[in-house]
């Protein structure tokens, strides 16, 4: 069976040419700390892991529970939401504390549909905003989602659409119901259109933010491993960590080796698609085209890139169990790529040293309650087996 690991070394890195981003700014946050349910999210210790990667230290940021959703990427999608209807619209800010007077701001703009292609958490987050703003929404989802996922986005009040095909696919189909009355909020890029992408990427910002307040006075990690899908969360990193006098980790990027379509590109340099079927369990990963937006910040900027097994990640479920983090199969795909570098004696060439500080993004909770219940042995909401 031929091995399913594949790694590149990116040899362009370069400073990073914001293009048409904005430097890092904390306006996001301001924005999210005003909507329901805004808490920082847990920074867990986990000696046991950096044991099992032969580090000093790993720390977990933990998004598997993020504004009343299962994953991070509600961040992304309010904030491009809520810009997206300012600008549309031309409204004005305005002065709000709450998604009473965020409604109340926006109410210019009338009753509006979100439309949004998805794996799972993206469309399930743009429902969800949706609904708050009293709006309908429209989610398309590639054939073969889970139905727990189905059935997420579904209990937000949206319309969900089963493509047949590929969540590419599913891509195309959203973008054909752009409208007057119809906001298109996609987390990937194709010409002529960006604003949104921008934006979704600006949102996840928050998340970096967090990170600095709550390691104050303490070591800064030294390699971050973050998920890859169309590459909106490594663009955030990118912008956080490569910009401005932070701490510069080694940046590894993680995605599904029959979905790697960020590592193909880098390797090419160039977009490059890798064509579905994309099966992986890590389904929020299992997209076929990078976003030509974020490539040229993760072309600048990631350090090494790795395509990783459904075994891989099932283990570093389990791991991540052991250190009470609940992670669903995207969310534990980090840790799957170091696992699985370190096994194959690449762990020092990654920055897997022994005075290494770790830091690992858990992106997403149990979306899928049965499947974690079949990898992990405990159900959802349990400490786990290990």
């Amino acid at each position: 069976m031929p091995d399913s690991f594949d790694r590149y070394t990116n040899d362009r890195r370069r400073e990073v040419d914001l293009g048409p981003f904005a430097p890092p700014s904390q306006e996001p946050r301001a924005f999210h700390r005003r909507l329901p349910g805004y808490a920082v999210t847990p920074l867990v210790e986990a000696p046991r892991l950096a044991g099992r990667l032969g580090v000093a230290h790993v720390i977990v940021k933990n998004e598997s529970q993020r504004l009343e959703l299962p994953s991070y990427k509600i961040l992304g999608a309010s904030w491009a939401i809520y810009r997206e209807v300012l600008n549309v619209f031309g409204i004005e800010p305005g002065e709000w504390d709450d998604v009473r007077g965020l409604a109340r701001v926006l109410r210019p703009a009338g009753r509006l549909t979100l439309a949004a292609a998805t794996d799972g958490n993206h469309g399930r987050a743009v429902a969800h905003v949706a609904a708050l703003l009293g709006w309908s929404s429209h989610i398309y989802v590639p054939v073969g989602t889970a139905a727990s996922r189905i059935e997420g986005i579904a209990s937000e009040g949206a319309t969900v659409t089963v493509v047949d095909g590929s969540y590419d696919e599913a891509v195309d189909r959203s973008a054909q119901d752009a409208g007057p009355r119809t906001l298109v909020i996609s987390d990937t890029a194709w010409p002529g259109y960006e604003r949104v992408p921008r934006r979704v990427v600006e949102g996840y910002s928050t998340i970096f933010w967090e990170v600095e307040e709550q390691l104050a006075g303490r070591p800064a990690p030294t390699l971050l491993a973050v998920q890859m899908g169309v590459g909106s969360l490594a663009a955030a990193a990118v912008l956080h960590y490569r910009t401005g006098d932070r701490a510069r980790p080694r940046i590894v990027g993680v995605e599904p080796a029959d979905a790697s379509c960020v590592l193909a590109s880098a390797r090419a340099g160039e977009i490059t698609e890798v064509p579905g079927p994309h099966r992986s369990i890590m389904a929020g990963l299992n997209c076929g085209l990078p976003s030509p937006l974020a490539l040229p910040l993760i072309d600048a900027g990631v350090d090494d890139f790795v395509a990783t097994s459904d075994d891989d990640a099932r283990r570093a479920m389990r791991e991540l169990a052991s250190a009470g983090v609940e992670a669903g199969e995207s969310g534990a795909a980090g840790l799957a790529g170091l696992l699985a570098a370190r096994e194959r004696g690449l762990g020092p060439d990654l920055g897997l040293t022994a005075d290494a500080t770790v830091m690992l993004l858990c992106t997403e909770g149990a979306t899928d309650p049965d499947a974690y219940r079949e990898v992990v042995g405990a159900a959802a909401g349990g400490r786990g087996l290990l």
